[in-house]
């Protein structure tokens, strides 16, 4: 998903001022939206479930998560979220900038326990329930800058930032000798189709052309995305184009006429069939909602 669309699925209740690289946003599913489909950005990005279940994936692994969860994205990997089945989630989405956490280049907190973290050299736990041992902890950490955030006290940056690193010290030193991730290779290509459908949904794009953008047979495309993905190649690409629909139906005076033709549906009954099969209602009433 394009900077724009990633940024325009989220309420703007920023937390902090904008010369603090650090954004808290509410979010719940399905009332905001039914899901955030697979995309990357270059913050890392804290999810903690609030309340209810829902589904998260970081690089193509999805997880059932819960109330408590803290789900940890770091920049440049692919995740997504979901409803699960009739459930329903609310969850807080914190984004912050690595610079946050970073001192001189030369600095070797810098170059030898961020930057390989960051730059994706090894894996760590994305995934932390109540069951990860500091898991209360790292927790604490997140309400205390929460706390900070909504309050704002003279100097609360350089709080915020302590509660940063020690949160990092909780996570690296919780762990036994991190395991370099064999699988970036094949991400990267995921991360290549994705970026085909972010800047193409617009246009009659098909199997065919996005395996000619790849390089690959029609045949190998399809079992590539379907490994990958979990889903076929078509299914994602109607899921996103209504996800994006969904959203200039909230935020345009757009005709659904339009709208459908914006997303890449040249035909107006298909728009609207898929549109009720996603959503349990028309985009009119999906509108008037």
């Amino acid at each position: 998903m394009n900077t724009l669309e990633y940024e325009n699925l989220y309420e703007k209740k920023a937390h902090v001022s904008p010369q603090f690289p650090y954004n808290t946003y509410l979010c719940s599913i399905p009332l905001d939206f039914t899901l955030v489909p697979a995309h990357w950005h270059k913050d890392v990005e804290l999810i903690v479930i609030k309340k209810g279940t829902g589904t998260i994936a970081v690089d193509m692994e999805p997880k059932t998560v819960h109330a408590g969860d803290i789900i940890l994205v770091r920049p440049g990997q692919i995740h997504s979220i979901a409803q699960h089945g009739e459930d329903k989630m609310e969850y807080e989405n914190i984004l912050f900038q690595t610079d946050l956490l970073y001192s001189q280049s030369t600095d070797l907190r810098t170059l030898e326990y961020f930057e390989p973290y960051f730059e994706l050299e090894y894996d760590l736990p994305w995934y932390i329930s109540d069951s990860f041992s500091c898991h209360k902890k790292l927790k604490e950490c997140i309400d205390q800058i929460d706390t900070l955030c909504c309050k704002r006290p003279r100097y609360y940056e350089l709080s915020v930032k302590g509660y940063l690193f020690q949160f990092f010290y909780l996570l690296f030193s919780g762990q036994e000798t991190p395991i370099f991730s064999s699988s970036r290779k094949s991400l990267d290509k995921v991360k290549q189709m994705i970026s085909y459908i972010e800047n193409h949904y617009m246009e009659p794009i098909t199997v065919q052309s996005a395996a000619d953008h790849m390089g690959f047979s029609t045949s190998h495309f399809m079992k590539f995305f379907k490994q990958n993905m979990h889903t076929t190649f078509t299914n994602y690409l109607n899921d996103y184009r209504l996800t994006i629909a969904g959203r200039l139906l909230l935020t345009t005076d757009d005709n659904i006429l339009l709208i459908s033709e914006k997303t890449g549906f040249n035909n107006l009954s298909y728009f609207n069939r898929l549109f009720k099969q996603q959503f349990h209602m028309t985009p009119r009433e999906y509108r008037s909602k």
